[in-house]
């Protein structure tokens, strides 16, 4: 794997995907793919149970290489058609992605951060839709999902940045820390999130998709992951899940 992506295991059970590609983290046609297979190979591994998704230095992510557009000629289709296929990704993988906004989130940047499930900011980061600055488009469905149409259009149409108290309170994110702790914080949420039940946390995000299955509750109840709970609960222990 390229260092433009950098594909760490800083504990058991959680993953953690660097985009390290300056002076903007941008997913040109190199990393974008790197990031797609690192996704997969987390997907693919069950002791992955929580990502943390974040950009190296100071800034997160600024979507598209532009300087690589105006070269792309008939490729352009095709690389809209894999920042697509990125997004639905970071949607459907198994593990939930936690976005760690650790600077600008511009563009294609805003939507990969949008579709992880959860994100948290560095104080020094800011947001921006700014697709309609470059006369395309992005975002216009999953940022009014997350913050309402209201908030959503005054950032889709303007293409102005927000600064991470605004994302705040918009509820963009669900928290803002200090820039030298969001990774510490990043690595927190992730290990909670993992110590919880997997199959409970695989399926609750996957039903929150839309991809609903009438056996999902019985399969739940049947688990030794259900059982294991009971038992510890019981004992007064921390339960250790097994994914089973």
């Amino acid at each position: 794997m390229s260092e433009t992506i950098r594909v760490e295991r800083p504990e058991a059970h959680v993953g953690r995907v660097v985009i390290a590609n300056p002076p903007s983290n941008a997913l040109g046609d190199g990393p974008r793919p790197q990031l797609i297979a690192a996704l997969r190979a987390f997907d693919a591994d069950t002791e992955i149970r929580a990502i943390v998704l974040t950009g190296a230095g100071r800034l997160f992510c600024a979507g598209d290489d532009i300087r690589e557009v105006a070269a792309r000629g008939p490729r352009m289709a095709a690389s809209l058609a894999e920042f697509q296929t990125l997004y639905d990704l970071v949607e459907r993988v198994r593990p939930p992605v936690i976005a760690a906004v650790n600077g600008p989130a511009f563009g294609g940047g805003l939507e990969l951060a949008l579709a992880c499930d959860l994100r948290i900011a560095a104080a020094s980061a800011q947001f921006s839709a700014s697709s309609v600055n470059m006369g395309l488009m992005a975002s216009a469905q999953r940022l009014p999902r997350l913050i309402g149409e209201a908030r959503a259009k005054a950032m889709l149409l303007t293409g102005q940045p927000v600064d991470a108290a605004a994302a705040l309170s918009a509820g963009l994110v669900m928290a803002v820390h200090d820039d030298d702790a969001l990774q510490g914080a990043a690595l927190d949420l992730a290990r909670h999130i993992a110590s919880r039940a997997p199959l409970s946390v695989e399926t609750i995000k996957r039903t929150i998709r839309g991809d609903v299955r009438a056996d999902d509750v019985a399969a739940l109840v049947a688990s030794a992951d259900h059982r294991e709970a009971f038992t510890a609960f019981l004992e007064k222990r921390p339960p250790r899940f097994n994914r089973r």
